[in-house]
Order: structure tokens, then sequence, then C-alpha cells
């Protein structure tokens, strides 16, 4: 894509109200837009990156056999009533009335609704188990809509949900998940860590959060130094420095973190107030067994952000980076020529290439590059001649190559 036709333009000075990294960053950069408190738009390049994360999310989760629909966002509070969650959550769910003064709410999760697909097409213990899953927006009146992306009234969510025949083969499934989510953070390259959390009134067993310990995370968590055990502070009985309650040899630290995924198992705790049955072999009837499991894509690239960034701008990965390599021009005539040349060939042989053709000066081109945080940089320029000027976001070695080593190594 030619940079003179990215919408919007990069945004220089100070950012209104902006504190955290992901927000001044991906706002000064073009990846958001901020609408309203809590409320972003994903422009171009945000969407480009929300895409990568979901793309990975999605190979991770059809691998384990979920399969991928869409479930409506206006909710009947019918449904909703079924459980008294309209009564409890109503200090977070939107609730509204329509011209006839029938009530609706704007979905802050799906349990109720896919409980009420699973009463609609479950008879028998043949009919079990179920994984289904879908991307979409998530409403939740959130009193403290601030850290940029990270915490919104509005934003993007991916949830899982599993319903099983017995305990047994619900935990069986949950472990599955928990993997899938482990390789899907591995793939997106972060340092993570799975935090037991409290079950609550759904089930005896923890739930566990997916954690990504930075200093400007808002939850707090602990684990050990020596193997993977970790518990957030709300069910953590100990002190930092005690030793590990697992292992008994590693010492408990603590850390400031972002959640970006957690996972539930529910129980029957859904099934017997929505009266979702099966029969089972012997011809009994029984609760259906129920698990959730979400990720928040919009606060994972939020949080990439937070751990990945300078006093330039943002460092992205391979992995999630809205490009391959930014291609700098620097000057006119043959120059613009031979990278009008190398942009085209570069997309021939099927890399996403940003080119950053515009009219300005060299400093103002670098400092874009910098702030956008493509982790390849491809400059073109007199001094070069014939080859490309290659540098690493997240390095200040340059080296010239030619086309073909450049194209090698961007395949690697």
């Amino acid at each position: 894509m030619r940079q003179s036709d990215l919408f919007p333009k990069t945004k220089k000075g100070e950012i209104r109200d902006a504190v955290f990294a992901n927000h001044i960053y991906l706002v000064k950069a073009g990846f958001i837009d901020q609408l309203m408190s809590g409320s972003w738009t994903l422009l171009p390049l945000g969407w480009r990156v929300v895409g990568k994360i979901n793309q990975i999310i999605r190979e991770e989760m059809n691998a384990i056999g979920a399969q991928e629909m869409l479930m409506p966002l206006l909710h009947p509070s019918s449904v909703w009533k079924e459980t008294e969650r309209w009564k409890k959550a109503r200090s977070i769910m939107y609730q509204i009335k329509d011209s006839l003064g029938k009530e609706f709410g704007l979905a802050f999760t799906h349990e109720e609704i896919v409980m009420d697909l699973l009463r609609k097409n479950i008879q028998s213990y043949a009919d079990l188990p179920v994984y289904v899953y879908h991307f979409s927006t998530k409403f939740r009146n959130e009193p403290r809509a601030r850290s940029g992306i990270l915490r919104g009234r509005e934003f993007l969510m991916k949830d899982l949900y599993s319903a099983h025949i017995s305990e047994n083969d619900l935990m069986e499934y949950y472990e599955k998940v928990k993997s899938a989510y482990c390789k899907i953070f591995d793939r997106l390259g972060f340092s993570y860590r799975v935090i037991e959390a409290s079950g609550g009134v759904f089930t005896k067993n923890y739930t566990h959060e997916f954690q990504v310990p930075v200093d400007s995370g808002e939850d707090l968590i602990f684990y050990c130094d020596s193997c993977g055990w970790g518990q957030n502070k709300e069910i953590f009985l100990g002190k930092e420095g005690d030793f590990c309650p697992s292992c008994g040899k590693g010492r408990v630290l603590s850390s400031n973190a972002i959640e970006v995924g957690n996972i539930f198992p529910l129980g029957t705790w859904f099934a017997e107030r929505m009266g979702v049955y099966y029969i089972d072999k012997d011809g009994k009837k029984k609760p259906v067994w129920f698990g959730s499991y979400g990720i928040g894509p919009t606060r994972t690239m939020g949080a990439w952000v937070e751990v990945s960034h300078d006093d330039k701008g943002i460092i992205w990965n391979k992995q999630m980076s809205p490009f391959d390599a930014h291609l700098v021009l620097i000057g006119e005539g043959k120059v613009r020529e031979k990278a009008e040349s190398v942009y085209l060939k570069l997309k021939k042989v099927g890399f996403d290439v940003l080119f950053d053709d515009r009219d300005v000066q060299a400093g103002e081109k670098f400092a874009d590059s910098d702030l956008i945080g493509i982790p390849v940089r491809l400059v073109v320029s007199e001094s070069v001649q014939d080859n490309l000027e290659w540098k690493f976001r997240n390095s200040s070695k340059k080296e010239i190559l030619s086309f073909d080593a450049v194209v090698r190594r961007l395949k690697a």
C-alpha cells in the first residue's frame, strides 16, 4: 500500500488525556481513534493487526474442533431473566426498551444465548459435545473506561463455548482449550503467565487467566520463579518471597499484569436454570455441562504495545505487524523509479508492503516509520545504488542488501 493513500495520517504532538503507551502510540500512529470514553474505531492499520491476531486465534480454535459462527448482540431480557442475571448484571449491562416498551440488553457475554441454542438442538448424548465460537463486539458499562484500548465500553471478543455430557468430558476439553490458548500467545510472541483465579458460584474448580506481566498492568499476580504456578491477588493467601505452594522450591514473585484471556468451567449452573438437558444412554435426563473461554483481540493488540515500544513508537513483531516491510523512498528522479520498481516486485512475490512514496523530508519519513513500528524498514536512496538498506525496527544496525537477499530474508 502507498503511504500517500493511507488513512489517516500520523499525528504530531501530545494526545489529550493519554497516559498509557497503547493509547499514545496507537492513536498517534493511526491505528485507532477515540469516539468517546471507552469507544474506539479500529482504523485500517489497527484492523490489519487485529485481523492477524484473529487468524491465529481462529486456527487454534479450529484445531481443537471448535466451529465458528456469529450470534446476535441485541438480546431479549427474557433469556437473561431465566438465570436471574438480568437483574444481577444491571450495573454492567446496557439495558434498553424499544418503542413498545419491550426490554433488551446489549451483549456483554453470550452464555445465555448459547444455552438457548443448545436446548433447541440437543436431545440426547449423541448430540454432544458441542464446541462453538465467534468473534463479536461486546458492550460493558465500564465505570473506569480508560487505559486506552485495554478497558472499553465496546470491544471485540472471541468467545468459545463448549457443552458436554459429564464433568470429566468438560475438564478434558478445558485442558485442550488451555493448551490452545498457550499456543495462541506463544505464536503471538508474548511472555505470559497462566494464573489461577476463583471459580466463583459456578464451579468448585479454579478458573484460569492468561496474564501478560507489565508495569502498566491493572491486575496484580503472584507466581513462582521456578515452576508454572500462579494465582491472582483475589485468591492468593501468602506473600511475596514465600516458597511456592506448588513445587515448594521456587519463591513467590509478584507483578502487575494485563489479562488477555480467561477460561471458565461453568458446570451445570446454566443448564439447570435454563432447562438444558439431554437423555443419556440409560434414558435418564441430565443437565448439560458447560464451559466458556474468552480472548480479547483488541485488548491483545493494546497489551502488545504496552510491552513492546520505545520513546519513538511501537515495535511490532512479524506475527502482528500490519505489513511485512516498510519501504521508504529517499530521493526523486531515477531513485523514485527504482523504488516504484522495488515496490511492485515485492508485491508480485507475495509481500504486503507499506511504501512511503510521500513528498516529505527524510526525517519525517523515518520518524513515522519508527512510530508505526513495522519490524523491517527498507530504504531506497541514491547512496545504496542498486541495493536496499535493511534495518530492523528494534535495532540500530543497517545493512546493504541486494533485492534477492531482501526477499530471502523476508521469507525466512
